[in-house]
Formats: C-alpha cells, structure tokens, sequence
C-alpha cells in the first residue's frame, strides 16, 4: 500500500510539473529548495520555482503492529501553481496504509447531491439488522 500512495502522489505531481505553463527554451529557476531524510524514514521536503509552484511534503514512519505487517510512510502535503486560465491551484493530500491517497482542493469536482428519495432509502437500510441488509 505504501508504494501505492507514494505512486499516487508522484503521479499528481507529474500531472502538475506538466501542466504549468513555460517555454521549453526558458529554464524556471528554483527559488528555495530543502530536504531531509532521517535515519528512522521519516522525511520532509519542500521547494518553490521562479514560475509560481511550490510544493512541500512530510512522511513519517508508521511501524507495524503486528509481525504480518510491514512499516508504512504517512505523507501529508500539498502543492500549489498558476493555472493557464490564471487560477491558483492548490492540492492538499494526505496519504497512509488505511485511508489510501486523500486529496483535497477546490479545484476537484464533486458528486452531486444524492436525491432525497434515494437518501431516504439508504437511511432505512442501514437502520436494519445487518443480517437483513443482505
């Protein structure tokens, strides 16, 4: 699940790289840059470019509780750039073992609202018994 969420959040950040706007010939210069990796795992890293983005990410370690298991990173972060529209984008996220990638931002489309008689439905069914849910 680890390599799961980490390819989740290298996939996002792709995605962003890609689509800010630049000409190929003109390099963006890197305004501040750091990063730390510690013994234990656990890291942080966070950079801003002459362009507008800027992005930053902590991961700390989870160990297992029980030997089956395997240690995990828990990544929160987020990054942010001007859209070719002009619009700040923002992507907070957090990702871990029991919850997966959680991305947040006011740019992500949303369900619309569940009609009233469907939510009406639901809400009985899951008033039963769960052996009656079936």
């Amino acid at each position: 699940m680890r390599n799961f969420a980490l390819c989740l959040v290298a996939a996002a950040w792709l995605t962003m790289v890609q689509s800010a706007p630049q000409r190929a010939e003109e390099p963006i210069a890197i305004i501040s840059q750091e990063s730390n990796i510690e013994p234990d795992g656990s890291y942080n890293y966070n950079y801003e470019t002459a362009n507008g983005i800027k992005a930053e990410e902590t991961g700390t370690l989870k160990k297992a509780t029980s030997p089956d298991s395997s240690d995990v990173i828990i990544a929160k972060g987020s990054f942010s750039y001007t859209s070719p529209e002009g619009n700040l984008i923002t992507l907070n996220y957090a990702a871990d073992d029991e919850n997966g990638f959680q991305p947040q931002g006011d740019h992500l489309p949303t369900p619309p609202p569940i009609p009233p008689a469907i939510q009406k439905a639901l809400d009985y069914l899951l008033s039963l018994p769960p052996a009656k849910r079936r």
